[in-house]
């Protein structure tokens, strides 16, 4: 299939580059009046229109062709609503306060339990396809709200069940240590989630620690990750609430991802320059929870890339909009809109190990791409941001 009249080609990015850093994070490869062509659901080449070759078309009619969005992390499989919790919010409450009383993660453990996979499963699927049908063409899901190993394991398989149902990408992570459940110590959580690793590993992708101020330490997070080593690489949230020492126990253990960083300053900047971690920053939770934004532009102008996510999940952001945390990254971040672009692409991808197949136009990559409506460039998208843009999603 051949794609005609492309009024936009953008995210063109050569055979080989798989994040973009630096200032090359406010770079992206754009060419007007262009053609694409598809084959067997991958990139076969693209061009001007001067030299557009014979076949079946597609009509772009000007619009812009992009790629995909690309969320590396998202809570979607959850059961029940929170939205109590969002009064509480609205009351004054915090998201400590909130989880000290009960709320939060443990809220969100207590109504999982009393879902079977089906269930789960059928609750989950709608917010997947929303997600989708916003332009998001690969996901991340992680676990994390079920605290015990029947629950988890059940949640993975969830996850499994949507990654063999849906078109889009779907990355599965081993959250267990999300929160400690309760009437266990922190200490005997950590060696069961140690102990459940093998059996998470047949059905995850990463595992991931919560190493915050008041969830796990950075010695738990350690021993979480060390004992991973060989069967999944890690993925960290950290320093949502305080500067924990995520960042820097996530860089020490070869973390693919150190997320959320809303507290992160230079201590954090100067251990990840240089390694292969990718700082992933969640604006949703940041407009939702009224805290800090994560200092991108720091980051960026310290020669890293970072990459944005949703982290849609009921508590702090429940929303998968892909093109709303583009637009937040640009308003409440001060990023352009060629560096928010990136960050919700190329590497997004990167931050879920599928940059060289997802996330930006380049030769032999999926076909995983958005063609908008005509008109439309990357300010716009930001700048008019609740105004529909997609024409459709390919995947």
């Amino acid at each position: 299939m051949i794609i005609k009249n492309i009024g936009l080609l953008v995210g063109i990015v050569p055979e080989g580059v798989l994040r973009k850093e630096g200032r090359a994070q406010g770079e992206t490869g754009v060419l007007e009046n262009a053609w694409l062509e598809i084959e067997e659901g991958s990139i076969k080449d693209f061009g001007p229109m001067s030299c557009c070759p014979e076949g079946e078309c597609v009509d772009a009619l000007g619009g812009m062709l992009m790629p995909g969005f690309c969320d590396s992390h998202t809570h979607v499989v959850w059961a029940g609503s929170r939205e109590g919790e969002f009064l509480d919010k609205i009351n004054g409450l915090s998201y400590e306060e909130i989880a000290r009383r009960g709320g939060g993660i443990l809220n969100s453990a207590d109504l999982l339990h009393q879902r079977d996979e089906e269930q789960l499963l059928q609750e989950a699927l709608p917010r997947v396809q929303e997600m989708m049908d916003g332009g998001t063409v690969a996901m991340e899901i992680k676990s994390g709200y079920g605290l015990s190993r029947e629950d988890e394991l059940k949640m993975l398989r969830v996850i499994r069940r949507i990654k063999d149902t849906v078109p889009a990408a779907v990355i599965p992570t081993f959250l267990g240590a999300h929160a400690v459940p309760r009437g266990r110590s922190r200490f005997e959580w950590v060696d069961e989630i140690i102990d459940m690793l093998p059996e998470a590993a047949a059905l995850a992708d990463y595992v991931d620690v919560f190493c915050d101020d008041g969830f796990f330490t950075v010695e738990d997070t350690a021993r979480i990750l060390g004992a991973a080593k060989g069967l999944m690489r890690g993925k960290i949230h950290a320093n949502e609430l305080a500067c924990s020492g995520g960042v820097q126990v996530g860089v020490e253990y070869g973390a693919l991802s150190v997320d959320h960083l809303e507290r992160a300053g230079e201590a954090e900047i100067e251990a990840l320059r240089g390694s292969s971690t990718m700082p992933v920053m969640l604006p949703g939770s940041s407009f939702f929870l009224g805290i800090p934004y994560a200092r991108a532009k720091e980051f960026i102008k310290s020669g890293l890339g970072i990459a944005l996510a949703s982290d849609y999940n009921p508590g702090s952001s429940p929303g998968g909009d892909m093109r709303f945390v583009m637009a937040l990254g640009c308003i409440r971040m001060k990023l352009t809109p060629v560096e928010a672009f990136n960050a919700v692409t190329i590497n997004g991808a990167y931050a879920m190990g599928i940059s060289e197949k997802y996330g930006s136009v380049t030769r032999g990559k999926k076909a995983a791409l958005i063609l908008t409506k005509p008109g439309w460039n990357l300010t716009r998208i930001a700048y008019q941001y609740r105004t529909p843009f997609i024409d459709k999603v390919l995947f």
